[in-house]
């Protein structure tokens, strides 16, 4: 088999097809997709990795973190936008990389996707799990310790004595209370999540309003503080280090994307779920990152619940009890769009040949791709009960980089290829925005190579995968194959 086989692209007009005769009910309205990227974006970021981040990398100048992590996400933005106009289908990166750069590449984004949505997912559930441990507490209902970390970390039992976890079960069960809402129907899934968005920014914007009142400014002082000799640990090499590690309180944005096939008007509606999205959680993240370091000294933030440690030293008990409420809510919407999001893809892959024709079969009444889902959610249940949450940032973060980098390069090479689409949103300049956004991506990886090494197995693992079964099964190979035959036979 000839290498170009593997280069093998979907026309536009094919995907452009595909996405009017999709099987999925269209009932997503641009203000549902601006929630739904609200709804993925603000989560564990702003509840946990914020106050880690101040006091592991960057202390105060956090907020350049957050600035320089926002930016690169903004020309990543701009350019999903472009390109879920153009192809408004069900299946995000993985579809746009199909239409342009090929079907390998196309699988190996899809595979990088995996990171994104499935890890993130499960590291979401962690994060959750401790917040509602942390609040059925202050109920006096205690979860014992050893079902509520990941399988062999180190805990403190009830008796006193050190132990070891066996499960998280709250993570696990809070996967699979995710995973029935999306069987039953996303314009459900949809409904609950613009609740809980709006319960959660409802906290987030108390804490902001009655932070600015506690603000000592002799906490930001000094705001960049001085480098140790350590590469990362504070000074600019912190600040950059920190926009790598916070880039996960990003993820999320582009999920609207994967909901192309069941917008209403995707070509309007999918561009402002994603910009508006964006815009708004990059905003909030600056001024929740403003208060938060003036409240409490940075260096005392290191721990799972910071905003928390911020509200108890305020002295407001009500505030602390509604920033629990809302951490758990805000982590229940983020689980439930990363685990759409990968549904959606897989959904897509499935349809395309390149995963088992299981992955893309739809409930008859729910329209919703059950199965498919019912397995992502054992496989994220699983994960999230047995895997500790620092373990799975960095590979989160590194997978979405990557990500991002080929769609940046993919609206260039689109514009080269086919510059007579319709382009319902257009990037702004050009020539210009995507290649900044492939510089900051790629400069934020940096940040992550130990990671990118480690995972070089995953990578192999993915490649297996494709020549294995993917390209053996692939619609299109097929369909090409069909022609050349028909080619010659004329002949």
């Amino acid at each position: 088999m000839s290498f170009a086989k593997f280069m093998i692209k979907k026309s536009v007009s094919q995907i452009q097809t595909e996405s009017g005769q999709g099987e999925l009910k269209r009932t997503l309205t641009a203000a549902n997709l601006i929630s739904l990227g609200i709804g993925c974006i603000i989560g564990t970021g702003i509840f946990v990795m914020t106050g880690q981040a101040a006091a592991q990398f960057a202390g105060p100048a956090i907020i350049i973190s957050f600035m320089m992590a926002g930016l690169c996400c903004a020309f990543a933005a701009l350019c999903y936008g472009e390109l879920a106009s153009m192809l408004p289908v069900s299946g995000s990166a993985y579809s746009y990389a199909y239409a342009s750069l090929g079907e390998f590449v196309a699988w190996f984004v899809g595979w990088l996707l995996l990171l994104e949505y499935g890890i993130a997912g499960s590291t979401v559930a962690v994060g959750w799990s401790g917040y509602l441990v942390s609040f059925l507490k202050d109920f006096h209902i205690i979860v014992p310790p050893e079902w509520a970390a990941a399988t062999g970390q180190k805990i403190t039992l009830a008796s006193g004595e050190a132990g070891k976890a066996l499960f998280n079960l709250p993570a696990f069960l809070g996967i699979a209370g995710v995973t029935m809402l999306l069987v039953v129907g996303v314009k459900e899934s949809a409904t609950v999540n613009n609740v809980i968005v709006a319960i959660k920014l409802l906290v987030i914007l108390l804490f902001i309003g009655f932070g600015f009142m506690y603000i000592n400014p002799a906490n930001w002082h000094p705001f960049i503080p001085a480098n140790t000799g350590e590469y990362g640990h504070f000074g600019w090499s912190g600040i950059l280090r920190g926009a790598g590690y916070i880039f996960f309180a990003y993820v999320g944005f582009e999920a609207v994307s994967t909901a192309a096939q069941e917008a209403k008007n995707p070509q309007r509606d999918v561009p402002i779920g994603i910009v508006g999205s964006l815009t708004v959680c990059t905003l909030l993240y600056i001024l929740v990152s403003l208060v938060l370091t003036g409240i409490v000294k940075y260096d005392t933030l290191n721990v799972p619940d910071p905003i928390a440690v911020a509200v108890d030293a305020i002295g407001l008990p009500w505030l602390a009890f509604s920033v629990k409420v809302g951490a758990i809510c805000g982590l229940s919407s983020v689980m439930l769009v990363l685990m759409y999001g990968q549904t959606r893809i897989f959904y897509t892959m499935a349809k395309d040949g390149l995963l088992p024709p299981v992955f893309s079969r739809v409930h008859p009444r729910f329209r919703t791709p059950w199965i498919n889902t019912i397995v992502v959610g054992i496989v994220s249940g699983i994960v999230a009960g047995m895997t500790p949450i620092d373990d799975l940032g960095d590979l989160v973060n590194l997978g979405t980089l990557m990500a991002f980098a080929i769609i940046c390069f993919t609206v260039l090479y689109m514009r080269v290829k086919e510059p007579g689409l319709e382009r319902p949103f257009k990037v702004p300049f050009p020539k210009v925005t995507p290649i900044l956004g492939i510089l900051s991506c790629g400069l934020l990886i940096s940040t992550l190579y130990e990671t990118f090494i480690n995972l070089i197995p995953y990578f192999l693992i993915g490649f297996a995968i494709y020549f294995g079964y993917g390209q053996r099964h692939s619609k299109l190979q097929a369909a090409e194959s069909m022609r050349e035959i028909l080619k010659a036979a004329d002949v």
